[in-house]
């Protein structure tokens, strides 16, 4: 059974341990070790010193800290940031209820739009979000590389309004 609650100070290793699951994900989606630097968790706590940070919840599965999410708020729109949930317990659903959870948070707090960024690579994060209803796309991030990377490889594959995109 997965209950979620705020966040508290006693859940900052807990918190930095998941948000280097996240990057470590990230890393392993674009075959890039250096994604989040040498200490990922570090910037887990640059997420809570954001000013638009307006609620952080962890959830707990066998008395273990197992996933966490944010909600960014900013003028009546609102981003979910991070959600993380620890290798061993996804699939199980404490993403679908953290989401859930965040979804009903954002709508009490009277948000107009909830957004999400997944990276591109990341499928199974993308199914997740599509089958919570996430199927409005608001904006798109496009990169140019100005430094050419021997060890990253862009994947083809996306269209969009008839133009081809590597992701």
């Amino acid at each position: 059974m997965t209950s979620i609650r705020p966040y508290e100070d006693r859940d900052l290793d807990a918190c930095r341990e998941l948000w280097r699951d996240l990057t470590q994900a990230h890393r392993e989606i674009y075959d890039d070790p250096t994604i989040g630097g040498e200490d990922p968790g570090i910037h887990f706590d640059r997420h809570l010193a954001d000013p638009r940070l307006a609620g952080l919840w962890v959830a707990e599965c066998e008395s273990a800290t197992v996933g966490l999410v944010g909600l960014l708020m900013n003028d009546g729109e609102a981003e979910i940031e991070p959600l993380v949930v620890a290798r061993a317990y996804r699939f199980r659903g404490v993403g679908r209820a953290l989401l859930e959870f965040t979804v009903e948070e954002a709508r009490t707090r009277g948000a107009r739009h909830l957004s999400v960024r997944p990276v591109a690579r990341n499928t199974e994060a993308l199914r997740c979000f599509h089958s919570a209803g996430f199927r409005l796309l608001g904006r798109i991030e496009m990169f140019l590389e100005l430094v050419p990377s021997t060890r990253a490889t862009w994947k083809p594959g996306i269209a969009m309004h008839g133009r081809r995109f590597r992701y």
